[in-house]
């Protein structure tokens, strides 16, 4: 079914994913899991309560309890499902994807992810036949539980919070759900916040948000500006990314903040490991030497992420995308734990947020993530190595192509989730030879481009 894709479920409304094909999803997710209580979850998607209630009948009949934690954020699902010790958790989200999509990620006990190889393809199967055993004898009840005290207070326990002082943070939720985890923050902390786009409207009269996307970021930067403010925030629908903005409003890559992150738990886990992906990689393993920890390099993706995290038993795991894990948080993705952290540090340090960061992007200047679309991947990834070869390049296949030639490196892969080959392009201390450099790999690669 095209709904289902690599790590989770993502269709347009309403011919790939309707409340028909929920249903289907909450029976297979019962017989595939099994029987036990289930977090159920939605976004500020206009149809993501039918959608929930559909999953929620489907998981009743197949003989599960469901607790409905209404209205919430991804990472709620993931907290209340390893808190509450439940055989797993549904979120009905299509965080970025267009305003006609929707979808589902989907969790077993312990917050673990159900993806392609872990479940997801079982439940495809199922939904496909539309073939299911008899209803449970004893039909599945719903509780529903909005109280977000606990999931509040766990945010509040990563912070020391006598170390903090006023800072005064612009918050753009993008008409999200962040909004009203940071009026549920707000009174624990001493930070003053300039609200924008604030209050969740399913219709998201501002546009998706995916501040990841640079037309997505004018709102933001002109709020931090305008206001005088010490850091900018925004989020995607279901914030389990943050993107940050410092108080110049330039917009920070999140390769840089996983370096900052990763020493910051450092210090309160000494010599502790720390995941991160492949694509974009010398600033972080710099930063965790730095700080006495152990830096492991994992394939990208959520579930990898996860299942390499728990193999080692790491405090963190980042990847450049913005996305953060926290062992503390059941080894899960949090867009709420990365900026606390981050206000944390600038209030025990003093300085803002680009004193630091400025100089780990001069020491290891980065392109950013380009993204292409190309004919033929493989071959377009092999034109690339053979241009390269008598360079003799160290050679890395975690992940796509990583080849590292001293002074510069690149890593070229190809998405998991969308018909596009990805580069991702640094150098050491030389931003000039990464930009020559990044114009030459944009030349090659669309020699096979549609």
């Amino acid at each position: 079914m095209k709904c289902f894709k690599a790590y989770d479920i993502r269709g347009r409304m309403p011919d790939e994913l309707n409340p028909d094909i929920a249903y289907r999803i909450g029976r297979a997710y019962a017989e595939v899991v099994g029987a036990g209580a289930v977090i159920v979850g939605y976004d500020v998607r206009l149809d993501s309560p039918a959608l929930a209630a559909a999953v929620t009948r489907g998981l009743n009949e197949g003989g599960c309890d469901v607790i409905d934690i209404g209205l919430c954020g991804t990472e709620e699902v993931y907290f209340q499902t390893a808190r509450r010790g439940v055989a797993g958790g549904i979120m009905v989200t299509a965080s970025h994807n267009p305003i006609d999509y929707n979808g589902m990620k989907l969790v077993r006990e312990g917050a673990r992810p159900i993806s392609g190889d872990t479940g997801l393809r079982d439940i495809e199967r199922a939904v496909e036949a539309n073939a299911f055993g008899p209803a449970a004898a004893t039909v599945g009840a719903v509780v529903r539980d909005h109280d977000k005290s606990a999931y509040i207070e766990h945010l509040l326990g990563y912070l020391d919070r006598p170390a903090l002082r006023p800072l005064k943070i612009v918050v753009n939720a993008g008409n999200g759900g962040a909004g009203a985890i940071i009026d549920l923050l707000a009174p624990h902390l001493p930070f003053e916040f300039v609200r924008i786009q604030h209050a969740p409207d399913g219709r998201f009269p501002n546009g998706i948000p995916n501040p990841l996307l640079p037309e997505n970021r004018a709102a933001t930067v002109q709020a931090v500006i305008d206001s005088g403010a010490d850091l900018g925030i925004a989020w995607d629908g279901d914030f389990d990314r943050c993107f940050l903005f410092d108080a110049a409003g330039r917009f920070i890559e999140g390769y840089y903040i996983v370096g900052l992150l990763a020493a910051q738990m450092l210090e309160k886990h000494p010599g502790a490991k720390i995941i991160h992906d492949p694509r974009l990689t010398w600033n972080t393993i710099d930063m965790v030497h730095a700080a006495g920890g152990v830096p492991v390099e994992s394939k990208t993706g959520h579930a990898f992420i996860k299942e390499r995290m728990r193999a080692e038993d790491a405090v963190y795991g980042g990847e450049m995308s913005a996305h953060h894990y926290f062992r503390d948080f059941a080894y899960c993705d949090s867009g709420m734990i990365p900026w606390l952290l981050v206000a944390e540090w600038m209030c025990r340090s003093g300085q803002p947020l680009a004193a630091m960061l400025d100089e780990r992007m001069r020491a290891f200047p980065c392109s950013g993530e380009i993204n292409f679309r190309v004919d033929d991947a493989a071959a377009t990834v092999e034109r690339v190595l053979a241009f390269y070869a008598d360079q003799r390049p160290e050679l890395d296949r975690v992940d796509g192509i990583s080849a590292s030639f001293g002074s510069w490196r690149f890593n070229l892969r190809s998405s998991n989730t969308e018909p596009l080959l990805r580069l991702n392009v640094e150098a050491r201390g030389d931003e000039a030879l990464m930009r020559e450099k990044t114009a030459e790999l944009e030349a090659l690669i669309k020699q096979g481009a549609r």
